[in-house]
C-alpha cells in the first residue's frame, strides 16, 4: 500500500471537472463514488450547466492519495478531465475567537448540506500588484476588512452555506471559493453583495466560476445523458 499524504490540520479538497465520452460508462462512474465513499471520502456530485464541463465532482478526504485514487477511477470509466482545483480546508487567520464549533465546521465539514442544491465554484486570490497590494496592509487593517466581508457573507445564512479552502502553493489561486444555495439567485445576490466590500472590490482577483446541480451520482448522470 501507498503511504498515506496527510496534511497536519484540515482536509484536502479535489475539484474534478468532466466531459462525458463515448466510453463512459454509467456504472463504473457509480461505482467509482460509492468506492469512494466506502474508503471514507465525501463526494459532491453535481451536474455542471454551461460549456465548461458537463458534470464536477468535489472530493473532500485527509488522504491525498486516496484523491488521487478516486480521480483515476473516474478516468478509468471513461470520463474526460477538463478541469480541475487543488486546495486544503483551513482556518482563516482572521477567524481567531470563534467558537470552536464552527472552526471544526471549516476543518472537518460535512457536506453537500441538506436542501441546498445549486453550487457554485471559484477561485480567488489577493492582489500583490500596485497600490491596491493585500500584502503590503498591516494585520489590524486586513482584520477590519474582512469583518466587514463576513458580516456580508452572514446577511445569507441559512440560504447559502460557504466553505473557503486554502491553496496558495498548491494551485494556481489563493483560495477556493464552494457555495452550497438553496436556489440559484441565491448564489448570484450572495456573490454581488459580497464584491460591494472593499476587501472584495479593491483587492480581489477571481478565476473561473462553475454553476452545477448537486445531485446522487445517478441523477447527476441521467441529467448529463448517459443512462445505465
Amino acid at each position: 500500500m501507498t503511504e498515506a499524504l496527510i496534511p497536519q490540520d484540515g482536509w484536502g479538497v479535489l475539484h474534478l471537472f468532466y466531459n462525458l465520452t463515448a466510453r463512459s460508462d454509467f456504472e463504473a462512474v457509480a461505482q467509482a463514488v460509492k468506492q469512494a465513499e466506502r474508503s471514507g471520502q465525501q463526494v459532491v456530485s453535481f451536474a455542471v450547466l454551461g460549456h465548461k464541463a458537463d458534470l464536477g465532482f468535489m472530493l473532500l478526504c485527509p488522504d491525498l492519495v486516496a484523491l488521487r485514487r478516486t480521480q483515476g477511477a473516474f478516468n478509468g470509466a471513461g470520463l474526460d478531465l477538463v478541469g480541475s482545483y487543488l486546495s486544503l480546508t483551513e482556518v482563516s487567520e482572521y477567524a481567531k475567537g470563534m467558537p470552536a464549533d464552527r472552526l471544526d465546521a471549516r476543518l472537518h465539514p460535512r457536506l453537500p448540506p441538506d436542501g441546498k442544491r445549486a453550487l457554485c465554484f471559484y477561485p480567488m486570490s489577493k492582489r500583490r500588484d500596485g497600490p491596491d497590494n493585500w500584502y503590503r496592509l498591516d494585520y489590524g487593517s486586513r482584520l477590519a476588512l474582512m469583518h466587514e466581508h463576513g458580516a456580508s457573507g452572514r446577511k445569507f445564512a441559512g440560504r447559502v452555506l460557504q466553505l473557503v479552502t486554502g491553496s496558495t502553493g498548491l494551485d494556481d489561486f489563493e483560495w477556493g471559493v464552494t457555495l452550497f444555495a438553496v436556489a440559484p439567485d441565491d448564489l448570484k445576490e450572495c456573490v454581488h453583495t459580497m464584491r460591494f466590500d472593499e476587501a472584495s472590490a479593491r483587492y480581489a482577483d477571481f478565476g473561473p466560476f462553475y454553476t452545477g446541480i448537486v445531485a446522487p451520482v445517478e441523477e447527476v448522470l441521467g441529467i448529463c445523458g448517459l443512462s445505465s
